[in-house]
């Protein structure tokens, strides 16, 4: 068996700490790993694999000397400027950020939902969004069964999606109540402890979020349905980590809710967490540090005729960015 030599780009941001988590995790053929981050991380030592590892600065002739795979944690802009060079070099790229999820010759990844497209890369394959990801995986296999004709996704989005900046603000507004003092805000434009902001990413000239934007084109990319009606609400909640969605669905075909909730639980992937007379449903507390998608609250929708609720929790950082990206890596090696 081939020893693989991976890179990891922007190392020491949220995603890819916990990218370095997950790869400690797994017993890849990996023979050498570099971790390379932006200019003002450059010497910073981390512990990894038992070892330390000198953070390196990405340049035009980082990938020169031979990786086989990369994983990119860095953001649009910088994956626009060194996926391509990568790739030049022989490397194939797994991409976290949005510079390339709707380019039609860039396969958009789920492994529990299209691994068969990872073969189709020209180079570069495309991690979806987080809140993209979780969704799709509870869908998938209601889609095969039922054909989805509709969707309504609203989503309590945990800070730890907008960064290490977002964090701050929410723990800088833990402590000011404690405290009673004023703060500055880093990332958000309001204050996010004690309140809920419906407004994650850019707007855009037609109202929506270009975080909403994402999952509509995303979801109909995944499920290869262009035309698939799709709407959205996203929100960020105060909560550390873990997304949560309320996802409505209407479907072409009837169903039987148990035959359902029996699909969902034979389906890779998912735990299925339904027992509201126990009060057993996914929460964010619990699927943190979990690489699975849990579902709850499953019900029908009574408005319409073929229609289901479900309550959609995942772990953002893990499965919704690193641990999907190391699915893609496990399945090309």
């Amino acid at each position: 068996m081939k020893n693989y030599k991976l890179a990891i780009v922007g190392a020491t941001g949220v995603v890819g700490r916990c990218i370095l988590k997950v790869l400690e995790e797994k017993n890849l053929p990996i023979s050498k790993y570099v971790l390379f981050a932006s200019s003002k991380s450059v010497g910073k030592q981390i512990s990894f694999m038992k070892e330390n590892y000198t953070i390196q600065e990405l340049t035009e002739d980082s990938f020169c000397e031979g990786f086989d795979f990369a994983i990119f944690s860095a953001g649009t802009s910088v994956a626009k400027k060194f996926a391509p060079i990568a790739v030049k070099n022989g490397c194939v790229v797994i991409d976290n950020s949005s510079a390339f999820r709707m380019d039609c010759d860039v396969p958009l990844i789920v492994p529990e939902v299209n691994s068969e497209d990872i073969k189709a890369n020209k180079g570069i394959i495309a991690n979806p969004n987080c809140s993209t990801i979780q969704a799709v995986v509870a869908l998938k296999p209601l889609d095969d069964k039922y054909n989805i004709k509709r969707i309504v996704y609203s989503t309590y989005q945990a800070v730890s999606g907008a960064g290490s900046k977002g964090i701050l603000d929410l723990e800088n507004g833990i402590n000011a109540f404690s405290t009673n003092e004023d703060y500055s805000l880093n990332k958000f434009p309001h204050p996010i402890f004690s309140n809920c902001l419906p407004h994650i990413d850019v707007f855009l000239d037609n109202g929506y979020t270009k975080e909403e934007e994402k999952m509509i084109n995303e979801t109909r990319k995944i499920l290869k349905n262009p035309d698939l009606n799709v709407t959205a609400t996203t929100v960020r909640v105060p909560v550390f980590n873990s997304h949560s969605e309320s996802i409505n669905v209407e479907f072409e075909k009837e169903f039987d809710l148990n035959d359902l909730i029996n699909t969902l639980k034979n389906s890779p992937g998912i735990i299925v967490q339904n027992d509201s007379k126990s009060n057993i449903y996914p929460m964010a507390i619990n699927s943190t540090n979990n690489n699975e998608v849990f579902v709850g609250r499953i019900r029908r929708d009574f408005s319409i005729s073929s229609g289901v609720n479900l309550w959609v929790v995942a772990d953002n950082i893990r499965k919704g960015a690193a641990t999907n990206a190391i699915q893609i890596l496990e399945r090309m090696i």
